[in-house]
């Protein structure tokens, strides 16, 4: 091949750096990623420039929206999502998304443009130490310095990323190894380790299912794909155990059957609180057990819970960090589910126990009549009655969430892309990311007003690349969940949670969207099938007073 179009290579017949990076990429199935150009990494767009009928690049408006999209692609098809970010500036606005993905156990790499060899160390225009910045940030962070290693190192990245739990690599390259000469062939596809139970650890499970009462099946964490979900519903039924879900993972086991009994989220309902106190058995697969999902740590008694406990992690750092399991069980949430698929169930049927818990779930999930114009929980009840099964529903942070997690019903794998990170701004560029990976599959964005601005500039993204999500902006004027805290915690001294906002129409027009204002529940099936039939990005907005938020929001 002649080289002339990269000066920067050291043989004439050797390919760059950056042309052996995009190579290992494209054999690992990478087929899709997501920057902010930079000149840190002009080699690298170089290379992507002679493949793209193999490797679509999308550029978007903000770093942290660029690696919130891989990220989201990440999660919808457990292999690594792709991001390119420049250094210093861009390298600190991607932050955020990394975090996301190590608190959602997201398998992400993101690759930094890094300064040159030869200016290491003397603080260079934008210089970070990367693997100081993101060495307890992320799964791994490591700086290439040798063109050679790039497809060892990106290989590793790989394994790294979606073995045990799943988690964000960083890699750091200085700009002129991209355009050195890498002697060494692209890397294979990754493989995936198998960490699987063993025998006697499948046996005593079913001891101590045969033996319980009261048992109680907890779903979470990342690593999951469509077969897994399956075995643990068959699982569920086999063995007549009720099941819920961490925070924000509602969308691995299907919320219309009726051995489901609800989410362990913020806002967590009073019956399913007690249930699980009053279980003899827990059974946690692929869950931490953090914060959020027992109630800022009060549902179990610390170190040593009062039910017995079986706690399934595929980290074994992860297992004992809070509670002390009378089985932990380090493995794969796919291996695991596998491994105890030929179980023999006992001889309990459990039909009250289970019949009462799916019982307060339909109580919690059928809104209360409020008499205002405008009733987000009606508009969330619409869409759940209206939408496929397949249906996207992405959010962000803030109140109007509650909505969402309450009211909607998950009926399939993947349909569910929300922070466990709890990060604002998330939403509407999780939603672009979905809608490129499942173009055929409707995705629905909420988003609050003070999220949705955050990263309101992707609907130039959308714009750009013809993807139709539509966004539920509920506009609330303010920094709602915040402003709730503080009537709790100070009440009638609310401070710095009020919200100028811009028309949000007029904003989503000006970009080039589909867009209108309702402010009556019964407006909203017709708006939201103009805004479908529009074949455009579109906005609804929902203006909400901010105090009937504060007072009437589900996460009380």
């Amino acid at each position: 091949m002649n080289m002339a179009h990269h000066p920067g290579t050291d043989a004439a017949n050797t390919r760059t750096g950056a042309q052996v990076l995009v190579d290992t990429l494209i054999e690992a199935g990478s087929n899709l990623a997501f920057c902010v150009p930079g000149e840190s990494y002009l080699a690298a767009l170089d290379a992507m420039h002679d493949v793209q009928d193999k490797f679509r690049m999308i550029v978007c408006r903000h770093e942290a929206s660029a690696t919130n999209m891989a990220e989201a692609t990440g999660k919808l098809t457990g292999r690594p999502g792709i991001c390119f970010v420049t250094r210093g500036p861009g390298s600190s606005h991607a932050s955020i998304g990394i975090h996301t993905a190590q608190q959602d156990s997201t398998p992400l790499i993101v690759f930094v443009g890094q300064v040159s060899i030869g200016d290491l160390g003397r603080e260079a225009f934008q210089e970070v130490d990367y693997v100081q910045m993101y060495g307890k940030f992320a799964k791994w962070a490591v700086q290439i310095d040798d063109a050679a290693r790039i497809p060892e190192i990106v290989s590793h990245a790989f394994h790294v990323a979606v073995n045990g739990r799943p988690g964000p690599v960083v890699i750091a390259i200085p700009e002129d190894v991209l355009k050195h000469a890498c002697p060494n062939p692209p890397a294979p596809r990754y493989t995936r380790a198998v960490a699987a139970p063993s025998r006697a650890a499948v046996a005593e499970l079913e001891s101590l299912i045969a033996a319980s009462e009261r048992p109680l099946l907890i779903l979470g964490g990342g690593g999951w794909n469509a077969d897994a979900v399956k075995q643990m519903q068959v699982f569920a039924e086999k063995h007549h155990l009720p099941a819920t879900v961490g925070f924000r993972c509602q969308d691995l086991f299907d919320n219309t059957h009726p051995n489901y009994v609800g989410d362990l989220g913020l806002g967590i309902d009073a019956a399913l609180a007690e249930m699980v106190k009053s279980s003899d058995l827990l059974i946690a697969v692929g869950e931490r057990l953090g914060d959020a999902s027992t109630k800022g740590y009060t549902l179990l008694d610390i170190p040593t819970p009062a039910q017995k406990l079986v706690h399934v992690h595929p980290s074994p750092e992860e297992l004992g960090m809070v509670y002390r399991a009378d089985m932990a069980i380090a493995a794969t949430v796919a291996d695991f589910a596998e491994a105890v698929a030929d179980i023999k169930p006992g001889p309990r049927t459990r039909e009250k126990w289970i019949a009462e818990g799916r019982a307060a779930y339909d109580r919690k999930i059928t809104p209360k009549p409020t008499g205002l114009p405008l009733d987000v929980a009606q508009v969330v009840k619409y869409l759940r009655e209206t939408l496929p099964d397949n249906a996207i529903i992405a959010n962000g942070a803030g109140t109007y969430t509650g909505y969402v997690h309450r009211y909607y019903t998950f009926r399939s794998f993947k349909t569910q892309l929300a922070p466990t990170s709890g990060a604002m701004g998330y939403g509407f560029p999780a939603a672009i990311g979905a809608k490129l990976v499942h173009p055929d599959r409707p995705v629905v964005c909420f988003a609050g007003d003070g999220c949705f601005l955050m990263a309101s500039q992707e609907l130039a993204t959308a714009i750009r690349y013809d993807l139709p999500v539509i966004v539920v902006l509920v506009n609330n004027s303010s920094y709602g969940s915040i402003r709730m805290h503080q009537e709790r915690e100070y009440p009638g001294r609310t401070f710095a949670t009020n919200l100028n906002n811009p028309d949000f129409v007029a904003l989503a027009k000006a970009y080039g969207a589909y867009a209108e204002l309702v402010d009556k529940t019964e407006d909203f099936a017709a708006a939201f099938e103009r805004a479908t039939a529009s074949g455009k990005p579109a906005l609804l907005e929902l203006q909400i007073d901010i105090e009937v938020m504060v007072k009437a929001n589900p996460r009380k």
